[in-house]
C-alpha cells in the first residue's frame, strides 16, 4: 500500500479538524498558558508579579515565539513593575516549561500588557452609575 494513499488534502473529509495548520499552536499555547499560570502562583517568588493575571497567549505556528498577555489592576507604575517582574522571571518560566512539557523547542516568551480588565472595570462602574436605583426614584418624582 503506498504511503500517501487515502490522503485527500486539507479540504477533504478524510482530514480531522485538529490537523489543520495553526490548531497545534493553539492547543500547545493553551497548555503553556496553564503551566505559566501555575508557575506564577506557586513557584515564582518575585513580589512584583503578585496579582498578575494571564489573559491570553499567541503562539507562532512554528511554536518558537509566544506573546503572553497579562493584566494587573493598578496604576501605570504597578503595571511597569509587573512587566519588569515578568521579564525577570521569563528565564525561569522558560526553563520550567522545558522541563515540564515535551516540546522540541521552548518558545521565546514576550509579555504584553492587556488593558481589557481595566477597561471592563471602568465600564462596569459607568453602568452602575447609569442604572443606579436612587437616580430612577428622583426622575419619577418619588
Amino acid at each position: 500500500m503506498p504511503f500517501c494513499q487515502g490522503f485527500r488534502g486539507l479540504e477533504g473529509p478524510g482530514v480531522e479538524p485538529e490537523m489543520l495548520p495553526g490548531k497545534r499552536a493553539v492547543r500547545v499555547g493553551d497548555l503553556i498558558l496553564k503551566e505559566m499560570a501555575f508557575l506564577l502562583l506557586e513557584r515564582v517568588k518575585d513580589p512584583r508579579v503578585k496579582g498578575v493575571t494571564l489573559t491570553g497567549i499567541h503562539l507562532s505556528n512554528n511554536l518558537r515565539a509566544a506573546k503572553v498577555y497579562y493584566s494587573v489592576m493598578g496604576e501605570q507604575a504597578q503595571i511597569k513593575m509587573a512587566h519588569e517582574g515578568l521579564n525577570s522571571a521569563s528565564g525561569f518560566i522558560k526553563r520550567e516549561i522545558g522541563a515540564r512539557m515535551e516540546l522540541r523547542y521552548v518558545p521565546e516568551i514576550s509579555f504584553v500588557h492587556d488593558p481589557s480588565l481595566r477597561r471592563g472595570s471602568h465600564m462596569e462602574k459607568v453602568f452602575e452609575k447609569i442604572t443606579d436605583p436612587g437616580d430612577e426614584r428622583d426622575e419619577r418624582g418619588n
